[in-house]
């Protein structure tokens, strides 16, 4: 039986990768991609990222690179609504990257169809909004959290660390009645992790890979793409498709990146050879 993910208004198949493209509200990114509380050209961001080949749409108001400034409740509220509004009839799904529960409700009250959200849902109340909602959550792992994540990420064995928190907050989010149609898992690349952490657990992504559960990897334009590369942010496009295919080499079925164009071209390729040629 095909796995379906239950997405809000949608309901979303996995017989091929599935590309999220970002679209980023804040003043501060690492990637250089922030628009702000630019809402006319948030939403036209995110109608070009569906022209593109975005199967969801990723709205974030607050940053969660090192040594980012936190951003309140109401800022982000004031930030995603009004782009949630604009491209809630686009014709995909929407989801909101945060952490906050009261961001969470009003977003989905809005319309949004998922919540990203980096915590995981251990935000008290997090749990919660998302229960009593029909949205996808994606769970994510992180050591520590965005401020200090990078100061010192020490694991005994990342790949069974990293596995084991996923495990524990799956059940969580059952126990809680999210089921697990609802439910997308993230390892967390470069939160909280070195470059070693990053590149054991791209390695070994397969060992992360939930039975009826989508993973979804994260990899565009980081530091562990700079760190091997030595090219700074603008530059990390060709290393994050190279990231980017092997972490579909390896299970993950839903793709998070900026430059979705060029995803979308490298996996029409992949599909052809890897995936029994479905298309894009």
């Amino acid at each position: 039986m095909e796995h379906l993910l239950h997405c809000g208004r949608f309901f979303l198949s996995f017989d091929r990768p599935l590309l999220m493209g970002i679209v980023n509200l804040t003043d501060d990114s690492f990637s250089g991609d922030g628009l702000g509380a630019d809402t006319e050209r948030a939403i036209a961001h995110g109608l070009r990222l569906k022209a593109e080949g975005a199967d969801i749409l990723d709205i974030g108001a607050e940053s969660t690179r090192p040594g980012a400034e936190a951003v309140t409740a109401e800022r982000e509220i004031q930030r995603i609504l009004p782009v949630v509004a604009g491209l809630r009839d686009c014709g995909l799904p929407l989801s909101v990257d945060t952490m906050k529960p009261a961001v969470m409700k009003a977003a989905l009250a809005a319309g949004a169809d998922m919540i990203n959200d980096v915590m995981a849902l251990r935000t008290p109340g997090a749990m919660e909004a998302i229960a009593a909602s029909n949205a996808a959550v994606c769970l994510m792992h992180m050591q520590g959290e965005p401020r200090s994540m990078q100061a010192d990420p020490r694991y005994g064995d990342v790949v069974t660390e990293v596995a084991e928190f996923l495990a524990e907050r799956i059940a969580a989010a059952e126990a809680a009645g999210i089921g697990r149609e609802r439910i997308v898992i993230d390892p967390g690349f470069g939160f909280g992790k070195t470059l070693e952490h990053n590149l054991q657990l791209l390695k070994q992504l397969d060992e992360l890979v939930v039975p009826d559960l989508a993973l979804l990897a994260g990899m565009s334009r980081k530091n562990m793409l700079g760190l091997l590369t030595g090219r700074p942010v603008e530059e990390r496009l060709p290393a994050g498709i190279a990231a980017h295919l092997l972490a579909v080499r390896r299970g993950a079925r839903i793709l998070r990146v900026h430059d979705v164009a060029a995803m979308r071209d490298a996996l029409a390729v992949w599909n052809a050879v890897e995936e029994n040629g479905n298309e894009p």
